[in-house]
C-alpha cells in the first residue's frame, strides 16, 4: 500500500480514498457516457415528433436512421459507457482500493470510444439503417459490426480489470471482509455484463463477416437467438446496476442501511440465475424453438428474477423509513416519507426512479413478458412504452441522480445549482411517465412500433386510426418534447459543472450529501 499512497487522495465528506489515475478514467467514461446521452436524446425528439401526426416531422429515410442511431447510442453506449464509470467506482472508490495497470483501464476505453465514433459514423453516413435490432438479412456496412464488437471487447475486458481489482486490492489489504452492498450489486452486474457481451461479440463477429463476403450466408433464427442473448441480457445489467445505485443513493441522502443485507444479497442472486433466459420472449413467433422452452422461460425463469425486484422494493422503502424515523420522523404513517430530502436531487432522483420502474416497468413487464400477452403487443408501441418507464424512467434517472453525487465526491465539482438539478429530475421523469403512457395506450389501440407512417389505415379493418389512437400519438409528442427539456437541463448542468476550473472546497458545506452531515 506504501508504495502507492501519493497516487491517493481523501474525500473531505466521505472519508474515502480515491486513486486518482482511477478518478481520470472515471471522469472520461461518464464524459462520453453524457455525450452518447445527448446524441441519443436528439434523435429521440425527432423521433417523437414525428410519431406525433399533427408535426410528422422527418421522412422516412430519415427516421429509420435516427432510429437506429437512437438505439444504439441510448441502449448501449450510454449506459454502457457510465456502468463502467460505475464500475471503476465500486471496485476503487467506495472500497478505498487502487486500480491496478491504469494503462489497461485506458486500452480498455480507447476500443470503447473507437467502435462509438465507428458505429456512428457508419450511421449517420447511411450505411447502417438496420434498426438496433439489425435482423438478418438486413445488412449494415461492416465498420458497423466492428465497431459494436470493439466496444463489446473493450467493455469484456474493463469488467475483466473489475475483477483484478477486487483480487488485487484484498490481496494488498486496501479491504476486507464482505464486499459492501453496493460493491457486491455490481459485480453481479458484471457477472451479467460478462455473459451478454461475450453473447454480442459472439454473434456480431459471423454477422461481420457476413458483411465482408467472407461467410455467404447466416441463419436468421440462430441470429436471432444469440441477438437477444446479448440486447435483452444487457438491460439486466442496467437493473442490477439501477437497484445497487438506489441503495447507494439511500446512503448517501438519508444515511440508510440495508433492513436486512443477507436479504438483499439473495435478491441479487435472483437476478444472476433467473433474468438472463427470460429474453425468450422475443422469439416467441420463431419456428425453432419449442413451446415447453417458450413458457418455461417467459414464466418460471422470468419470475424467479421478478421475485427478486419485489424483495429490492421491499427492503430500499423500508430501510429509508426506519433511517427517517431514527431522525424523529414518527408522527403519522408518512411523517418519515413527508419529511425526506426531496429538495436533493439524488433522493428525488432515486425514489422517483424507483417508483417509475416498479409500477410502471415492473407490473408491465411481468404482464407483456408472458406468452399469450405478448404474441398479442410484441410489435406495437406498447412494448417500447414499457421499455422506455424501465430504461429511462428506471435506469436513466438512477444514473442522474447519482451523476449530482458524483461530481462533488469524486471529481470535486460543485454542482451549478442544485434546485434546478431536482427541477431537472421532476421535469424529465414527468416528460417520460407521459410519453410512456401515449406510447402503451397508443400500442394498445394497434398503432405499430418502429414505424414511420403514423397515417395509414388498419391492417387488419383497412380503416384509419382512430381519433383516440391519435391523441394518444400526440401525448407521447408532448411528453417526448418534456423529456427532451429534462434530458438538455441534466447535459448543461453536468458539463457546466464538470468543467468548471475550480475545485470544490474543502468544507463542501452547500453539497456534502445529508448523511455527511449527520
Amino acid at each position: 500500500m506504501s508504495n502507492h499512497a501519493n497516487e491517493f487522495r481523501t474525500c473531505p465528506a466521505t472519508g474515502l480514498k480515491v486513486h486518482m489515475p482511477a478518478e481520470r478514467l472515471m471522469y472520461v467514461y461518464a464524459v462520453t457516457a453524457v455525450v452518447c446521452l445527448l446524441l441519443g436524446g436528439v434523435m429521440a425528439i425527432l423521433l417523437a415528433l414525428t410519431r406525433w401526426p399533427a408535426i410528422h416531422l422527418l421522412p422516412a429515410d430519415l427516421f429509420y436512421r435516427f432510429l437506429t442511431a437512437h438505439g444504439v447510442n441510448m441502449l448501449i453506449f450510454w449506459v454502457v459507457l457510465f456502468e463502467m464509470a460505475g464500475v471503476m467506482f465500486a471496485s476503487t472508490v467506495v472500497l478505498s482500493n487502487r486500480l491496478p495497470a491504469p494503462k489497461f483501464g485506458w486500452l480498455n476505453f480507447i476500443l470503447m470510444f473507437t467502435g462509438v465514433i465507428m458505429v456512428n459514423y457508419t450511421i449517420f453516413t447511411g450505411g447502417a439503417d438496420v434498426l438496433f435490432t439489425s435482423y438478418v438479412p438486413m445488412k449494415a456496412e461492416p465498420n458497423y459490426y466492428l465497431g459494436i464488437i470493439l466496444f463489446a471487447v473493450g467493455a469484456i475486458l474493463n469488467c475483466v480489470h473489475f475483477l483484478i481489482t477486487l483480487v488485487i486490492g484484498r490481496k494488498e489489504g486496501y479491504f476486507q471482509g464482505s464486499l459492501p452492498l453496493f460493491s457486491y450489486g455490481i459485480f453481479i452486474a458484471v457477472v451479467i455484463a460478462l455473459f451478454t457481451l461475450l453473447a454480442g461479440a459472439a454473434t456480431y463477429i459471423p454477422v461481420w463477416l457476413w458483411s465482408l463476403g467472407v461467410i455467404p450466408s447466416i441463419d436468421a433464427e440462430l441470429y436471432r437467438l444469440g441477438f437477444w442473448g446479448f440486447g435483452h441480457s444487457a438491460q439486466q445489467i442496467n437493473l442490477a446496476a439501477m437497484v445497487s445505485i438506489w441503495y447507494l443513493l439511500g446512503t448517501l441522502t438519508v444515511g440508510s442501511k440495508p433492513t436486512n443485507e443477507k436479504f438483499s444479497r439473495l435478491a441479487f442472486l435472483l437476478y444472476l440465475f433467473g433474468i438472463n433466459l427470460g429474453s425468450v420472449h422475443h422469439l416467441l413467433v420463431d419456428p425453432g424453438l419449442s413451446n415447453s422452452f417458450r413458457v418455461f422461460n417467459t414464466s418460471y425463469l422470468m419470475y424467479a428474477a421478478t421475485v427478486g425486484s419485489m424483495m429490492h422494493a421491499f427492503s430500499i422503502p423500508s430501510s429509508i423509513e426506519i433511517a427517517q424515523r431514527a431522525k424523529g420522523f414518527t408522527k403519522g404513517t408518512f411523517d418519515w416519507l413527508v419529511n425526506a430530502p426531496w429538495k436533493e436531487p439524488g433522493f428525488s432522483g432515486m425514489f422517483l426512479s424507483l417508483i417509475i420502474f416498479g409500477f410502471g416497468g415492473g407490473t408491465t413487464g411481468v404482464t407483456q413478458g408472458t406468452e399469450q400477452i405478448n404474441m398479442m403487443i410484441h410489435n406495437t408501441l406498447r412494448m417500447p412504452g414499457h421499455f422506455h418507464v424501465t430504461v429511462v424512467g428506471g435506469t436513466t434517472l438512477a444514473f442522474m441522480a447519482l451523476t449530482y453525487y458524483f461530481l462533488p465526491l469524486v471529481l470535486r465539482k460543485n454542482v451549478i445549482g442544485m434546485k434546478l438539478a431536482t427541477a431537472q429530475i421532476w421535469i424529465f421523469g414527468i416528460g417520460i411517465c407521459i410519453m410512456s403512457t401515449g406510447m402503451s395506450f397508443a400500442g394498445i389501440l394497434g398503432v405499430p412500433r418502429r414505424h414511420w407512417d403514423v397515417t395509414f389505415a388498419d391492417a387488419i379493418f383497412q380503416v384509419p386510426f382512430s381519433a383516440t389512437a391519435t391523441t394518444m400519438l400526440g401525448v407521447l409528442g408532448i411528453g417526448g418534447v418534456m423529456a427532451f427539456v429534462g434530458l438538455l437541463m441534466f447535459c448543461l448542468i453536468a458539463a457546466i459543472s464538470a468543467l468548471n476550473p475550480k475545485s470544490m472546497p474543502a468544507k463542501m458545506e452547500s453539497h456534502t450529501p445529508q448523511y455527511a452531515k449527520n
